[in-house]
């Protein structure tokens, strides 16, 4: 059982930077693309970004030009840079496969506010 450990959130000026981290138990995390989804209060759970196990990128249309994924095989670590925040990514920001298929973890809470 992969267990997922987010972390890096926390308060932040709209306009401001913070670098969340996705570690991962066991050996497996290499094989997998992953993602990183987020979830604000009343909505459900989106989609943020994705990274293949090639390094290919892709972000929803919200995020585009202002987040970037990343990922460390040798630490079975995923990350999501987030520059130019605005309030509307306030949420709980999760990482999982691309499909999702591992148990979430707690997250991290980002909230943007002034």
């Amino acid at each position: 059982q992969v267990q997922l450990v987010e972390s890096g959130g926390g308060l932040v000026q709209p306009g401001g930077s913070l670098r969340l981290s996705c570690a991962a138990s066991g050996s497996i995390f290499s094989f997998y693309s992953m993602g990183w989804y987020r979830q604000a209060p009343g909505k459900q759970r989106e989609w943020v970004a994705g990274i293949t196990r090639f390094d290919t990128a892709t972000y929803a249309d919200s995020v585009k030009g202002r987040f970037t994924i990343s990922r460390d095989n040798a630490k079975n670590t995923v990350y999501l840079q987030m520059n130019s925040l605005r309030p509307e990514d306030t949420a709980v920001y999760y990482c999982n496969t691309a499909a999702g298929g591992w148990t979430w973890g707690q997250g991290t809470q980002v909230t943007v506010s002034s």
